[in-house]
C-alpha cells in the first residue's frame, strides 16, 4: 500500500498537544484539517512518531499517512504560522512513523542567567538560580543504556514497560543556553521534563549524582525531581533503520 511521510516543525504553544482532543486546538487537528481540503475533502488519519504534550514544539517531527503524497506547498499555504511541513514524499509501501521508528531525540533548553531573555520568552526555561555544569554532565553520563524509569513518568499511566534504552544524552552549552539532548528508543509521558527537573536540582546542590543514579533502578515518582515546563522541551529528530 502506498505511503507518505511528512517532516513536520511546529510552535507548541498555542496548541493542546498533538493528538487530536474533541474541541481544541492541535497539531494533528490543523495539520488532518490541510490535507483533507488538499485530498478533494476526503478525511485522513495521521500516525505520528511521537506525541507530545500541551505547549511541546518540534523540529523534526515525522508522520505518515496510507496514500499517495501532496505538495509540502500546497500543505503550508493552508496551515497557520505555527505548523510548517518541511517535507512531504513518498515512503516505502507500508511505512508507519511510530511503528517503523528506532529512535526518537529530544532537546531541552534552559537559559541559564541571572537576566531574563526577551527572546528565549516561551522557547528556553529561564533559570536563574546555582548551575554545577559537571553536576549536568554526570546525571547525563549517567543515562546511557537501559535502565528502569518508573521514577520518571506521573503514577497515574498507562505505561506497562517502564525500562528504557538510552542510546544517548548529554549537555551542550550554546552561550547563555544549555540545551539537554536525549536519544532513546522511546519515551514515556513526561518522561524528560522529569529528567531535567530532577537534573537541575542536582546542578543547585539540592542532591547528589549518585542519588540521581538511584532513581534510575525503578524509584518511586516521588523520590524524583519535579516536572520542568513544556515551552523548554522541543522534539527534535526521529530515527529509521533506512
Amino acid at each position: 500500500m502506498a505511503a507518505t511521510r511528512l517532516t513536520l516543525e511546529y510552535d507548541g504553544t498555542a496548541f493542546a498537544g498533538w493528538a487530536r482532543q474533541p474541541g481544541l486546538r492541535t497539531v494533528q487537528g490543523v495539520v488532518e484539517a490541510a490535507l483533507a481540503r488538499l485530498r478533494g475533502d476526503r478525511p485522513i488519519d495521521l500516525t505520528v512518531a511521537g506525541r507530545t504534550d500541551r505547549g511541546v514544539h518540534a523540529w523534526g517531527q515525522v508522520a505518515s499517512y496510507p496514500d499517495a503524497p501532496v505538495t509540502a506547498d500546497g500543505l503550508n499555504a493552508l496551515l497557520p504560522a505555527d505548523v510548517a511541513v518541511l517535507a512531504c514524499e513518498a515512503a516505502p509501501d507500508g511505512f508507519d512513523a511510530r511503528r517503523d521508528a528506532t529512535s526518537r531525540t529530544y532537546c531541552y533548553r534552559v537559559l541559564a542567567r541571572r537576566a531574563p531573555s526577551a527572546f528565549e520568552h516561551g522557547r528556553a526555561l529561564h533559570w536563574p538560580h546555582r548551575v554545577d555544569r559537571d553536576a549536568l554532565r554526570g546525571c547525563a553520563a549517567a543515562l546511557a543504556g537501559t535502565h528502569d524509569f518508573t521514577a520518571f513518568t506521573p503514577t497515574e499511566t498507562d505505561h506497562v514497560r517502564f525500562s528504557r534504552d538510552v542510546l544517548r544524552a548529554e549537555w551542550r552549552e550554546n552561550g547563555d543556553v544549555l540545551e539537554f539532548w536525549i536519544e532513546a528508543d522511546a519515551f514515556m509521558r513526561h518522561m524528560n521534563r522529569v529528567l531535567v527537573g530532577t537534573m537541575l536540582e542536582v546542578a543547585g546542590g539540592r542532591r547528589s549524582v549518585a542519588a540521581f543514579g538511584e532513581l534510575l533502578e525503578g524509584r518511586a515518582r516521588a523520590a524524583a525531581g519535579p516536572t520542568a515546563p513544556p515551552h523548554g522541551l522541543y522534539f527534535a529528530a526521529v530515527g529509521y533503520a533506512s
